[in-house]
């Protein structure tokens, strides 16, 4: 009976064989069907990480931005956006109560960097005339975080809010827009200082750069767009070697970063002018200094190293000649930022659409005299009553230039810009202030009683 065996087998063999395509069939399907499900989780799972990742990452690595998010962040918090109602209509008042003219046809003002020194100073000057101002400061601390307090007090006594914030915090600004209709815009904040830039870059990237911009993107789709003053500056002329400085001059020989961050934001205006139509007028400072001021500029530490006994550095440059500065005084470079405001044309976007050409200006500020730095040392010696421990060196390769001298025919053609304070006279009303202000009697020849400080 070998014939039927033969077949039995034959059939096992082709029924194993139809079995086992059949789990072929079936794990292939199953293999499928794993795939796509673990794909799609995989999928589902990167975009949770992408969108917590977005929502978690900060642009800037460095600490020092990390702890001056959260302040802001906090500072936000604080002004009453995110809290109860009643808080939130107490801090809005304030807001509209400061940038509310008292005279007609008035300015509103939002005036970024309040706290600062040239802030402050021209945000006391358009409120006593009548003007609208509302500060703006995230009061970091690049110097005495104190002085600016200070400076803040000042302002409270003359009806001027400052809102804490930071420029990069787009939903606060666009509060603020929401609340004011402001007509112009005065942004004098920003990161100062040209030797500084070599330790904390990030940070004028972050201030001069992008929160210029985000200001600008803020106020291109404004209702009404506000007409727009800012500070660039001197530095600005880099290593250019024709004088006087002539804003016909090239710029684009950058010697410090903090010189090329000013420079973009020339470009960045020219930008925004064009494509959006807002009104935009840069200032180019020339060494300003005066009561309040900077404590990392020269005649402020210069003054107090001789009142405590300390050497201070003088420098000359590389073929041994003394560095000069065209020093000008905090009065003179008010003038000019409220000649600049009441000058400067409507904008003429409407909800970030351009409607026609808008102006583009800008102008040195500047005193016309350049003094060697040697000279302002001697000056202040008489005043101090005491002799400075000077000691020479030459110019490091740090970003500083040798020498500085505005020409300002352009703005006293626009606005009558004329600087009227020299040197001498200036510093006496500093050191004043400085002796005031710190509670310092030393040997201090005082001013004639008929004096005006500013303040």
């Amino acid at each position: 009976m070998p014939l039927p065996a033969t077949a039995d087998t034959s059939k096992t063999v082709k029924l194993e064989r139809y079995n086992s395509y059949l789990r072929k069939i079936h794990s292939t399907k199953v293999l499928n069907a794993s795939s796509k499900v673990l794909f799609r989780a995989t999928l589902l799972v990167a975009l949770v990480l992408l969108l917590l990742f977005a929502f978690n990452y900060h642009p800037l690595s460095d600490t020092r931005a990390a702890a001056s998010h959260h302040l802001h962040r906090r500072s936000f918090l604080s002004t009453g956006i995110f809290s109860s109602s009643s808080s939130s209509s107490a801090w809005e008042k304030r807001v509209r109560q400061s940038s509310t003219a008292k005279r007609q046809h008035g300015l509103s003002v939002l005036v970024t960097g309040a706290a600062g020194f040239v802030g402050s100073h021209c945000s006391i000057a358009l409120r006593k005339r009548g003007d609208g101002v509302l500060g703006f400061d995230n009061f970091n601390d690049y110097y005495d975080t104190s002085l600016k307090r200070a400076r803040q007090q000042l302002l409270e006594k003359n009806q001027v809010f400052i809102v804490e914030g930071d420029l990069n915090d787009g939903p606060l600004l666009r509060k603020l827009f929401d609340i004011v209709p402001f007509t112009h815009v005065l942004h004098l904040a920003a990161q100062a200082g040209v030797r500084y830039a070599m330790k904390n870059p990030q940070s004028y990237i972050s201030s001069n750069i992008a929160g210029l911009v985000n200001l600008l993107e803020v106020a291109k789709a404004a209702n009404p767009q506000p007409a727009i003053v800012w500070a660039s500056s001197s530095s600005v002329y880099g290593l250019n070697t024709e004088n006087p400085f002539s804003e016909e001059h090239r710029t684009d020989q950058p010697a410090s970063l903090y010189a090329a961050t000013k420079k973009a934001g020339e470009e960045i205006a020219h930008t925004y002018n064009h494509i959006y139509g807002l009104s935009l007028t840069g200032l180019r400072f020339f060494t300003v200094y005066g009561p309040w001021g900077r404590p990392d500029m020269a005649y402020f530490f210069f003054t107090k190293a001789i009142l405590h006994g300390k050497s201070i550095d003088i420098y000359r440059t590389q073929d041994n000649q003394e560095v000069a500065r065209d020093f000008t005084y905090i009065d003179d470079i008010v003038k000019g930022c409220v000649g600049a405001l009441d000058t400067a044309e409507k904008s003429t976007g409407s909800g970030g659409k351009k409607r026609g050409p808008a102006q583009l200006r800008v102008y040195n500020l500047g005193n016309t005299s350049p003094v060697p730095v040697g000279r302002l040392v001697s000056i202040l010696e008489g005043l101090l009553g005491t002799k400075a421990k000077k000691h020479l060196i030459k110019m490091p390769r740090n970003g500083d230039v040798p020498y500085t001298h505005a020409n300002v025919s352009l703005a006293y053609r626009d606005f009558g810009y004329k600087p009227t304070t020299d040197l001498a006279t200036g510093l006496r009303k500093f050191v004043k202030w400085y002796v005031g202000y710190y509670g310092i009697q030393p040997r201090v020849k005082k001013e004639n009683s008929h004096s005006d400080d500013s303040a």
